[in-house]
């Protein structure tokens, strides 16, 4: 029976769930951090005052000069983006989605830092966005570094980094329960996604060579090549061989 069971565990899931909750403590605060980074940018720009709470930019005395606080704030990210690191340049999911199907779960550690900034200056001078994007990447690039530190798995890595994003996620919008779907459906699941996608099925595969099922030729009967083309031929690629046609109105 132990062959036939879905999940295993070992002795180290232990030590990884404790680490992971300690990420989530983590990330916890690193997302208050970003908030006070938004409210103090946002009454720098707009009140020119030292507070890190939260005002709206509606009652500004800046009169016209107001243009020129996103222009400001779109030119020192763009700074950071240029000399600092480019995937500040992304929402932040993407990216997160980047590292764990593309480099192992492996994340900068300037990212770390320069994610939150950027994400505090954007938000903060005037920007269309929202803290989602920044503090999953966030908090997932320091579960991932902590992974990093101690030479964990890929997959361990992968866990860490999803750990960070739902609870920085959490921490941000008070949504547990949505931030753990989030990481269930979108970070820990993709995976398997990914590497379904990579495989195409074999009327898909036959419509991209442009070959017919039947004789592996091009198919000169049917007027237009099509999808549904395809799945008619393999719907009928078990009958008689007299009956075969890669037409599409047989």
């Amino acid at each position: 029976m132990k062959e036939l069971r879905d999940f295993t565990a070992t002795r180290r899931l232990i030590p990884i769930s404790l680490v992971a909750m300690a990420i989530g403590v983590l990330s916890s605060f690193v997302a208050l951090v970003l908030l006070r980074l938004i409210g103090l940018v946002t009454n720098l720009c707009f009140y020119q005052r030292w507070d890190t709470s939260f005002a709206s930019p509606a009652d500004h005395q800046l009169g016209m000069l107001v243009m020129l606080v996103p222009v400001l704030g779109g030119l020192a990210i763009g700074l950071m983006a240029r000399f600092g690191s480019e995937k500040i340049r992304g929402h932040g999911i993407p990216e997160a989605l980047e590292s764990i199907l593309m480099r192992g779960s492996r994340v900068e550690a300037k990212l770390a830092v320069l994610k939150p900034i950027s994400a505090a200056v954007s938000i903060g001078s005037g920007g269309p966005f929202g803290a989602e994007g920044p503090i999953i990447m966030t908090g997932g690039a320091f579960g991932s570094l902590v992974a990093q530190r101690f030479h964990l798995t890929a997959a361990e890595r992968k866990t860490l980094l999803v750990a960070g994003s739902s609870a920085g996620m959490a921490a941000t919008f008070g949504t547990p329960l949505a931030a753990t779907l989030l990481a269930v459906e979108l970070l820990l699941s993709n995976g398997s996604r990914a590497a379904s996608s990579r495989s195409p099925s074999p009327a898909r595969a036959r419509w991209q060579r442009g070959t017919s099922c039947s004789t592996r030729r091009p198919c000169s009967r049917s007027p237009a090549w099509s999808p549904e083309t395809t799945s008619r031929c393999s719907s009928v690629a078990s009958a008689p061989a007299s009956r075969r046609a890669c037409s599409p109105w047989r």
